[in-house]
């Protein structure tokens, strides 16, 4: 699913209007039912609603919003907030329909008007200011919004929450944004949605299919998609009957410390779930028994030293090599690390420690072979490239970092970001709050490592990786309270997760 700027999004409803055709009135009629249809489910007719419209098309969509609530017996007031001294086409077209009914209860608002009283038992629809928004609210619209904001009533918004610029906010000002607890987005996510500080203004929200045209939305260019499991069900290899383990991929991991054994385990669970034909860890002698007890599908190589990794062996044999997963930062194991680097012809995926080692010695990502992958927690980012004051910046330095050096960072988080070295960046939609957990991301090095080990691209592996980690953490809480959920139950998903994605 793409996502698309403000201006490709008015193009596109530009060129339904013209081309399905429909007249512009009707398609905002379509969005403002699809609306409330969504918000149906979360009222109850006892409900005071009241519906604040600006006097664009995002006010055009809460007055017809308005109309179908009166129509369907709810009682909503509506207020009409004269913040400009010109309306929108559609939005008086919409307001002479509202003011024909006879149960309908409309009032202006403006600047010199006291506020109506709200409280914690109301509901509000926000429709005062939609995607055209560019610059932050002032004056009257700003003190509203903190009005409604104060009031403890349960806000609704349409299409995006009023004041929130659809995708950097960094110029904008929060305590003039409106704090919704539900926003429905009509047609795509809006690209602000998906970064951590919105998620305060934004609250649950939800895309809502308003009938614009799939084929102009395909042609247009952007750096943004929202990855939906069904867009990666065609591009699995299928499996010949007369394959064998050899056709599947050698995968090397890199991992383990004293005391750390458990993150090569998981690691390696993951890798074999995934489909690698073969793995090999290698890990400090005092992890051996643990791997050779606990991951038996696995050949374990033993490093000459007893608490950590200090060589790399030979690394011909393998199609894919993954490091970081409790490795420590031994002076021996950077060394090795740095001679891993050097010397592998294929890609490989770094996590955890092998990023914290990298983030103190910054000239050897120059040396990365081409195509890895870095799958980086916020902390261990800012090891690599500095603080960012948001997400927003953070994924600039990420589009930056991956550009220079030839490699795709895995930015992990809610809506975990895969930003290839075109500078284009892939969002995943699966995944859940019981991840933010100890070993989820060894798990999810270990699934990326299994792809790559069998021939899948780069770009593909961190894609599908990312979506399928998160996905088998979603089929898990439906059996485990999300706040039970460990590392290793993720692992026990990957098969159901797999099974659901794979045609």
């Amino acid at each position: 699913m793409k996502i698309l700027s403000a201006q490709q999004m008015r193009e596109a409803d530009q060129y339904t209007i013209a081309n399905e055709p429909i007249a512009s009135i009707d398609l905002m009629e379509r969005a403002s039912k699809a609306f409330f249809d969504a918000i149906k489910p979360r009222l109850k007719k006892n409900n005071p609603i009241h519906v604040f419209c600006g006097m664009g098309n995002n006010g055009g969509d809460g007055l017809a919003i308005a109309r179908m609530l009166i129509h369907a017996g709810y009682k909503a007031q509506v207020y009409k907030v004269l913040h400009s001294d010109k309306a929108s086409e559609d939005f008086i077209i919409n307001e002479k329909r509202l003011t024909k009914m006879r149960r309908a209860q409309y009032a202006e608002l403006s600047e010199t008007d006291i506020l109506p009283s709200l409280s914690s038992a109301d509901v509000v629809i926000d429709a005062l200011f939609g995607s055209g928004l560019n610059r932050p609210l002032e004056g009257f619209a700003a003190r509203l919004v903190q009005h409604i904001n104060k009031s403890g009533a349960r806000v609704l918004s349409v299409d995006l929450p009023s004041g929130l610029f659809a995708d950097d906010n960094t110029s904008n000002k929060p305590e003039h944004i409106i704090k919704a607890d539900y926003t429905f987005t009509f047609q795509l996510p809006k690209l602000s949605f998906l970064f951590p500080e919105n998620e305060f203004f934004v609250g649950n929200w939800q895309v809502l299919d308003i009938g614009l045209d799939k084929n102009f939305i395909d042609q247009q260019p952007s750096d943004w998609h929202f990855l939906q499991p069904e867009e990666l069900s065609t591009l699995f290899h299928s499996r010949s009957r007369f394959s064998h383990k050899g056709n599947f991929g050698h995968a090397l991991l890199f991992a383990g410390s004293l005391g750390k054994a458990g993150a090569a385990v998981l690691a390696g669970k993951a890798c074999l779930r995934m489909g690698a034909g073969l793995l090999t860890v290698h890990v400090p002698a005092c992890n051996y028994s643990i791997l050779q007890s606990t991951l038996p599908e696995a050949m374990v190589s033993v490093d000459s030293e007893q608490h950590f990794v200090s060589e790399t062996g030979d690394i011909s044999p393998y199609s894919a090599i993954g490091t970081g997963p409790g490795l420590g930062r031994e002076p021996q194991t950077a060394n090795a690390l740095k001679l891993l680097i050097q010397n592998s012809r294929c890609p490989m995926v770094l996590d955890a420690d092998a990023l914290n080692i990298l983030a103190e010695n910054p000239t050897w990502l120059s040396f990365l072979p081409a195509g890895s992958i870095l799958t980086p927690h916020v902390k261990e980012f800012e090891r690599l490239t500095g603080k960012s004051a948001n997400g927003w910046e953070r994924l600039q330095k990420a589009r930056e970092f991956a550009f220079r050096y030839g490699c795709y960072v895995v930015l992990k988080g809610a809506f975990s970001a895969v930003v290839g070295p075109d500078k284009k960046v892939v969002f995943n939609s699966t995944g859940n709050p019981g991840l933010a957990t100890g070993g989820t991301g060894d798990v999810l090095t270990g699934m990326i490592l299994g792809l790559l080990a069998q021939g899948y691209t780069p770009r593909f592996s961190a894609m599908a990786g990312v979506l399928l980690h998160g996905l088998a953490a979603d089929l898990a809480v439906r059996r485990i309270p999300m706040e039970s959920l460990m590392a290793g139950d993720v692992v026990s998903f990957i098969d159901r997760a797999l099974k659901k994605v794979i045609i």
